[in-house]
C-alpha cells in the first residue's frame, strides 16, 4: 500500500501526467505534489481545487441519489416537506457521495478522484493531464486503483 509520495510518482507515472497532488479539500492544504502546476504554484492550486472539491462534495445537485441529497430539510429544522427522511451524517460512511471530477480544458485534463478514508474522507487525489499525450480513461481507472490503496499517515 502506497505512502503519498509514492501514490504520487505511481500519478505521474501515467502518459501524459504533467502535474498530481494530494490534497485535503477541507483546507486546501497540499498534502504532497509531483511535476509541475497549471498555474506554477502548487499551494495555489491546491487550494482552488479544493474550492472544486468542497462544492462537488457538500452540494446535493451533484449526487441527489445519495443519501440525504437532493432532499431539502425545512427552515426550522424539521423533516422535509416531501415526507422523506433526512439521514444523519453518521449514516454516509465512506465519504462524499461524488466518487471523481473530471474538468476540461482546451490543453488538458484534470481529475479530482475522492480518497475513502477511515478519519473524515476530506482527500483527493489531483491529476493534471496533457490533453494530446494523456488517456483520460485509463487515468481515471489508474486514479481509482490509486485512491483505494493510498495509506495516509
Amino acid at each position: 500500500m502506497p505512502g503519498i509520495d509514492a501514490c504520487l510518482q505511481e500519478a505521474m507515472d501515467l502518459p501524459g501526467a504533467r502535474g498530481a497532488a494530494v490534497v485535503d479539500w477541507t483546507s486546501g492544504l497540499a498534502l504532497g505534489t509531483a511535476g509541475e502546476s497549471p498555474n506554477g504554484d502548487h499551494e495555489a492550486t491546491a487550494a482552488e481545487t479544493a474550492e472544486l472539491a468542497r462544492a462537488a462534495a457538500e452540494y446535493p445537485a451533484f449526487a441527489p441519489d445519495a443519501p440525504g441529497g437532493g432532499v431539502p430539510a425545512r427552515a426550522d429544522g424539521g423533516p422535509p416537506a416531501d415526507g422523506r427522511a433526512v439521514p444523519a451524517p453518521s449514516e454516509n460512511p465512506g465519504g462524499p457521495p461524488v466518487e471523481d471530477l473530471i474538468l476540461t480544458t482546451r490543453t488538458g485534463y484534470h481529475i479530482l478522484c475522492f480518497v475513502e478514508t477511515t478519519f473524515d474522507s476530506s482527500v483527493f487525489l489531483h491529476l493534471w493531464l496533457d490533453r494530446d499525450t494523456g488517456n483520460l480513461a485509463l487515468a481515471r481507472l489508474r486514479l481509482r486503483q490509486l485512491a483505494a490503496r493510498l495509506v495516509l499517515a
